[in-house]
């Protein structure tokens, strides 16, 4: 992939401790803009540090700083392989780190996106979340990995009481806390105009998701965009740290780029048998 195959992105990003927590366990990243982003496209990704555990914005970092750079330099494996063991690695880290610091537990949600092509590669544990805004509608793209979440997924509670249960906040699955986690990876096509939006829980406890949309509407930008939903949020009061990630798609490469990873190996034993063909 050459720098003119890239996608335009405009971006901007807002993590602060909010109106009652005096720290914050929230944690935002951007790609980085080298040579492996050129070749593997850029990643931004968001992590919320478990307040009930200990070191919590430890756990955030590490967990995001780990998970870049599993992401960018493992080579010869798929897309979804590389989102699968950057989990895996940063959850290592972080359970080692707890080992090593005598604490009991670490723990934090991840919620990353990457962009290839038209093709918008997703990964996520945990209760942050992931909206598409595209055509004035939001849509979150993510599950939340939670027990109120299990029970919307059950059809047990409606959608509409998720934000105001005591229970919102239990997550079922995060990085840390085990030696292995299964994290949620899928693709969504997306479009030129598209806006994608990453926010923790204490952003989109109070703000509805059709407001995400109508935010982004009468918005300039993404600074813009991550500003007012942070403002609309404090306003809210939020008890939590507020963290936005805003991504503005505005260009997307023509055709889709080719994977230069390695193919699985019926098709690596299939072109050896292909190339030893009139050997000797």
């Amino acid at each position: 992939m050459t720098s003119d195959e890239l996608p335009e992105i405009d971006s901007h990003g807002i993590s602060r401790p909010g109106k009652v927590r005096e720290d914050n366990q929230d944690a935002i990243r951007f790609c980085r803009p080298d040579d492996l982003t050129v070749k593997y496209g850029p990643l931004y990704g968001i992590a919320d540090g478990m307040g009930g555990y200990s070191h919590g914005g430890v756990a955030s970092s590490l967990a995001l700083e780990t998970f870049f750079d599993t992401f960018y330099k493992s080579n010869g494996v798929s897309l979804p392989q590389k989102l699968r063991l950057g989990v895996q690695n940063a959850n290592l880290g972080i359970f080692q780190t707890a080992q090593r610091l005598g604490v009991a537990k670490m723990g934090t949600t991840l919620t990353a996106v990457n962009l290839v092509g038209k093709t918008l590669n997703l990964v996520h544990v945990g209760d942050s979340r992931a909206y598409l805004i595209r055509d004035n509608v939001a849509r979150c793209l993510t599950n939340d990995h939670t027990r109120v979440g299990e029970m919307v997924r059950m059809k047990m509670l409606s959608p509409e009481k998720v934000r105001t249960h005591a229970q919102r906040s239990v997550l079922s699955k995060c990085l840390g806390v085990g030696l292995f986690v299964q994290p949620d990876i899928f693709q969504v096509q997306v479009q030129e105009g598209d806006i994608i939006v990453l926010c923790t829980d204490g952003v989109w406890s109070v703000v509805e998701d059709a407001e995400f949309s109508l935010l982004a509407t009468a918005c300039s930008g993404p600074e813009d965009l991550s500003r007012q939903i942070y403002e609309l949020a404090m306003n809210r009061d939020s008890d939590d740290n507020l963290s936005i990630v805003s991504l503005y798609i505005r260009r997307l490469p023509t055709g889709d780029p080719a994977d230069d990873s390695e193919p699985a190996w019926p098709m690596r034993l299939l072109r050896r048998l292909i190339n030893r063909r009139g050997e000797p």
